[in-house]
């Protein structure tokens, strides 16, 4: 080994781990580091307004100190980055993990159904302990226990999605309030008008994708960093250096005994100080574990803690000011300038934060959680960078909904803050489970976590519940409503593959009334997709029968999303013969990740060349060349699982065609066209179902079903090659 490649290899990995870094100030912390903006003024609303003493204002900064150091820092920065999916973060990647540990899933089969697959091998360790064997078998057990879990999941995503609604609001309208530190008299209609000004600004850039601004994004956020942090510096030590005594637990205590019941009322308030921390976890695909604890522990954690204790500082000398504290607090040199960066860097947490629901949105769509929308890839590099317009315009009209009907911070605050505890509390229990089942830790270990990460969050969560009333039902209504249309959809998908797979017909059944029906074979392929691993869809029972012909080739072709985020190219067509070789009928199981980027255009002759190097791997001693390309090898294990592992796939004994009047077949049938054949599908709740059934099925998600992309759209097929069958299920 050459002496220089090591110490070449480790400062290659130091620059990209000091780029990456870089790269996530401008992503990852955008929201958390706009938070001392609103933090103090929303804590000092409410009941807690008349308490203006050193004692309750250093007191929360002890609070904002601890919440910090606890939330981020300990328990995302330490420990929950650890509980990565192949790299992914997020509430989903949670689930994920898993899903593919035990039978948790209620989505997708479990481990052992796609053993092979290079990222289900990733696991941890090895021995089981007597509480993971307990907890998995429960879950075995109890499908209840899985319903559950699943519903906590999509709570978790219903309430960030609704995170990406408040976070632009309340950043950018409390930004812009600080105008009326330096024009008193300025109409609040003003601020409203210039706040949705900047709000449609910055969901009509949205199309460009990020990758075309994102380059400012980094500087604005580090330059912000610097400003806060410079200006916390400066009132420490011109106002009240004593205040890094506040650093102290005690503060915390004191502040409690002084306040009592308003003191935990305030906490509402107290809790936006972590908002985003999730953010570090959630968007920990684009980075990695080392760049994003650099990046926390190096510059946003030490910079925050110096933005609260200046204006703390400051607050304690100027203890009228509470309700506009932080523009107040900063030098009249500096002041505009300080201004138009924060402006600027509230748009860049609102980035952040939408960016993040996009994100989180196409995993919920490929696991079949959410309806059909438009995904816009909007780099060809970086293909988590997307946009969807549907959801962007959404947002923004109830974003302005917001501003315009609140006007008031301290309402939209109640509600960010309720928002921001719950997804926290569900990372929390999934943590739990995580610790216990797929760490293998001792069940101390796991209830430990629960109770000093859960009793804090609980706490908050307590606190943020009681001013339901003051503005938290916003969260819940929109996270209420997130959560019906995904579980109606999740509901409706479900019913309608049971449907098919109690109703799905087996080849030889269809293939011995041939005779009898006359089929005709045209030449051609015929791709028929299907959501059914094996045997015939109703669908195409349903046309055969009343149109008695199809293809001199087909292939039935079954998308399928896998609890991973990515799969491999090697691993992502899984094809089989079915019935004898000369009914030219293929089977073909098409697995994507739910962060995987399905390209519709080479589809087409990426499954011709798959299944021509089958026909391939069946006669290795061959050589041929199909569509100017060489053709490989399958590996065992694909031909193993294609063969043998479906009943409809297994070969018939019957006198095969030799190797090259099969190619020829497939490069004729190829040359007479390609065909797309889809299920136009209508589902219907049975007459003996209960209303609540059918309204599920018949009101929420017929009217998405109507609604949403058509799958022949979402899939990128070609209109003049498509054949849709209706017909109508009855579940």
């Amino acid at each position: 080994m050459d002496p220089e490649s090591g110490p070449s290899n480790r400062l290659k990995l130091y620059k990209t781990t000091l780029c990456l870094a870089y790269q996530s100030f401008g992503v990852v912390y955008g929201d958390l580091s706009i938070s001392p903006i609103y933090v103090y003024m929303s804590t000092f609303s409410g009941s807690l307004r008349p308490y203006k003493e050193d004692h309750e204002i250093l007191g929360v900064f002890s609070l904002i100190f601890w919440t910090l150091t606890l939330i981020p820092l300990c328990k995302y920065i330490i420990l929950v980055l650890a509980a990565d999916d192949n790299g992914e973060g997020g509430t989903f990647a949670l689930y994920s993990l898993l899903c593919r540990h035990s039978k948790v899933g209620f989505l997708k089969a479990s481990h052992a159904a796609h053993g092979h697959i290079s990222s289900y091998n990733l696991g941890t360790s090895s021995k089981e302990t007597r509480t993971s064997l307990l907890i998995k078998d429960f879950f075995e057990k109890h499908q209840s226990s899985r319903i559950v879990l699943l519903l906590v999941v999509l709570l978790g995503t219903s309430m960030v999605i609704g995170d990406g609604i408040l976070t632009p609001t309340m950043s950018v309208l409390s930004a812009v309030n600080g105008i009326k530190v330096r024009v008193p008299d300025l109409h609040e209609n003003y601020t409203v008008f210039i706040a949705c000004v900047i709000l449609v600004g910055l969901f009509a850039l949205q199309h460009y994708g990020t990758h075309r601004v994102g380059f400012l994004f980094a500087p604005i956020l580090i330059a912000w960093l610097l400003s806060i942090s410079g200006v916390g510096v400066y009132n420490i030590i011109h106002w009240n250096p004593r205040v890094v005594y506040a650093l102290s637990p005690y503060y915390v205590y004191n502040f409690f005994k002084k306040a009592g019941k308003d003191g935990w009322s305030s906490l509402g308030g107290v809790v936006l100080c972590v908002t985003g921390a999730e953010a570090m976890f959630a968007d920990l695909g684009h980075f990695s574990q080392l760049s994003v604890r650099i990046a926390f522990t190096g510059v946003v954690y030490p910079c925050l803690v110096l933005a609260y204790m200046g204006e703390a500082a400051y607050l304690s000398k100027h203890n009228m000011e509470l309700q506009s504290s932080f523009h107040k607090a900063i030098p009249d040199v500096i002041f505009w300038p300080v201004f138009i960066v924060a402006t600027l860097a509230t748009a860049v947490g609102s980035q952040a934060i939408i960016s993040a629901t996009f994100s989180l949105i196409s995993q919920c769509r490929a696991l079949k959680c959410f309806p059909r929308v438009k995904i816009v890839h909007t780099s060809s590099q970086i293909h988590g960078q997307i946009y969807i317009p549907e959801v962007n315009w959404i947002l923004m009209v109830l974003c302005l909904a917001v501003v315009i009907g609140f006007r008031d911070t301290d309402m939209i605050g109640n509600a960010y803050g309720l928002a921001v505890v719950t997804v926290m509390f569900v990372t929390t229990c999934l943590m739990f489970l995580i610790i216990s089942t797929v760490w293998k830790q001792n069940v101390l270990v796991a209830l430990m976590f629960v109770i000093v990460f859960g009793s804090i969050e609980l706490l908050y969560f307590s606190a943020c519940l009681a001013k339901v009333h003051k503005g938290g039902w916003l969260p819940l209504l929109f996270s209420l409503v997130i959560l019906s249309l995904m579980s109606a959809w999740q509901y409706g998908t479900s019913k309608k593959h049971a449907f098919e797979l109690q109703n799905k017909v087996s080849l030889e059944r269809l293939l011995s009334l041939g005779p009898s029906l006359n089929i005709v074979r045209v030449p051609g392929i015929g791709l028929i997709y299907s959501n059914l691993s094996s045997g015939v869809p109703p669908m195409f029972a349903h046309f055969v029968t009343n149109f008695p012909a199809f293809h001199r080739m087909l292939i039935f072709v079954t998308l399928e999303s896998l609890m991973v985020p990515k799969v491999s190219d090697t691993d992502r067509f899984v094809v089989g013969r079915i019935g004898p070789p000369e009914f030219f009928l293929f089977g073909c199981t098409v697995r994507y990740g739910y962060k995987d980027v399905t390209d519709s255009y080479n589809f087409e002759t990426q499954l011709i060349e798959k299944v021509a190097e089958f026909l391939q791997s069946e006669c290795p001693d061959q050589e041929l060349v199909v569509v100017g390309q060489p053709l490989g090898l399958l590996t065992n294990a694909e031909r193993k699982e294609a063969g043998v592992g479906a009943g409809q796939r297994k070969k018939v004994g019957s006198p095969r065609l030799g190797l090259s009047e099969e190619m020829m077949e497939l490069a004729e049938a190829r040359e007479a066209g390609v065909v797309y054949m889809m299920g136009s599908t209508y589902v219907v709740a049975s007459e003996a179902s209960s209303f609540v059934k059918k309204f599920a099925i018949d009101i929420v998600y017929c009217f998405l079903r109507r609604n949403c992309r058509r799958p022949a759209t979402a899939l990128g097929i070609p209109h003049t090659s498509l054949i849709e069958v209706g017909m109508a299920y009855h579940v």
